[in-house]
C-alpha cells in the first residue's frame, strides 16, 4: 500500500521563480506536495505527468500566455474542467474577474498573497487527515 505524508498534489504556476519556490516552500510546510511550473506550456505538461494534481494555483499575468490561457485549456478538457483554480495577481483589472468568473475560479489573491487566508482557504478544501493510532 502506497503510503504518503502529503495531504494532497498542487501545481504552482509564476513565471517568476523566486515567488514559486516561496509559495512552494511554504505549501509544503502545510503538508502539501506543490509540481511548479514557469509557463503554461510546462504547467500541461505536468498536469499530463501528474494526473493527481487536486488544485492550480496560477499567476494571471505571465509573458507567454496568461493564467485565463490556461483555465480555459482546463475547461475545455474534459478530465480536467472540473479542477479548482485559485488566481494570484499584482494587476488583476475588472475584465479579468468577469473572465475568472466566468471561468469558475475559486478565489482570486492579490499579490503579495496574505498567506494566512491562503492557507485557510487550502485547509477548508482540503482538511489536514485526523491522526489514528498506528496499531501493531
Amino acid at each position: 500500500m502506497f503510503h504518503s505524508s502529503s495531504r494532497q498534489q498542487l501545481l504552482l504556476v509564476d513565471d517568476e521563480e523566486d515567488a514559486l519556490l516561496e509559495l512552494a516552500e511554504l505549501l509544503k510546510g502545510e503538508g502539501f506536495c506543490c509540481f511548479s511550473a514557469t509557463s503554461v506550456t510546462l504547467a500541461l505538461q505536468q498536469l499530463t505527468e501528474h494526473p493527481d494534481i487536486a488544485l492550480v494555483i496560477t499567476d494571471l499575468r505571465m509573458p507567454e500566455a496568461s493564467g485565463i490561457a490556461l483555465i480555459q485549456r482546463l475547461r475545455t478538457h474534459t478530465a480536467r474542467q472540473h479542477l479548482p483554480v485559485i488566481v494570484v495577481s499584482g494587476h488583476a483589472n475588472m475584465d479579468d474577474v468577469s473572465d475568472l468568473l466566468r471561468l469558475q475560479v475559486l478565489d482570486l489573491f492579490h499579490k503579495p498573497i496574505y498567506h494566512a487566508r491562503l492557507i485557510n482557504t487550502l485547509n477548508y478544501l482540503f482538511p489536514a487527515p485526523a491522526l489514528q493510532a498506528v496499531k501493531s
